[in-house]
């Protein structure tokens, strides 16, 4: 199995390409179909893989992926132990500016504090963006759709005078030092 890479193929006119990679397909599916009716003036392609390594069968004809986005269900252990093994199948070239982490069920009480801070940590280690998004709620599908649909335009080139890197520099995770010690208070 090798690891997928950012520059390997040439990008396409007018098209951005999405991965979104998940454990459970319901939210992902809910995501794919939002990104795709929300966006009008590219051609945006949604993957769906629920973990990487993708199959080596389809690497000829896959086109390039502009971002790779790794939903974490907090109320789901196998849900960041899935991402936590993914990540080893990316290039290091993915961590400038084309991956993202995107978080469900963060206000559920059930969720202990510190899955929340692993999957921050885990952001702020590959230095990339970290969001939580509303799952339960059209809106809330709606609105993680329409950020992740801002990362993809400059993460693959769309946006004039701006690169994935920049935004990566401006949008990315960081963790107080001080957030190890006490709770979220």
């Amino acid at each position: 199995m090798s690891a997928l890479k950012p520059f390997n193929k040439l990008p396409e006119l007018n098209t951005a390409n999405i991965l979104l990679v998940d454990n459970e397909e319901q939210f992902q599916q809910k995501l794919a179909d939002a990104i795709v009716q929300q966006e009008k003036s590219v051609n945006v392609i949604v993957r769906l893989a629920r973990n990487l390594p993708l199959p080596m069968e389809n690497e000829e004809s896959r086109p390039r992926i502009d971002l790779v986005v790794f939903i974490v269900n907090l109320t789901s252990d196998l849900s960041y132990k899935s991402t936590e093994t993914s990540l080893k199948y990316l290039d290091p070239s993915y961590f400038l500016g084309k991956v993202c982490f995107l978080v469900t069920n963060a206000r559920n009480a059930a969720v202990p504090p510190e899955r929340l801070l692993s999957v921050r940590k885990l952001a702020a280690s590959f230095h990339c963006p970290f969001m939580c998004a509303e799952d339960q709620t059209t809106d809330g599908v709606t609105a993680a759709a329409d950020r992740l649909l801002s990362i993809l335009r400059v993460a693959a080139g769309l946006v004039p005078m701006a690169t994935s890197l920049y935004l990566s520099t401006l949008t990315r995770c960081t963790v107080p030092a001080d957030m190890d010690q006490q709770g979220f208070d």
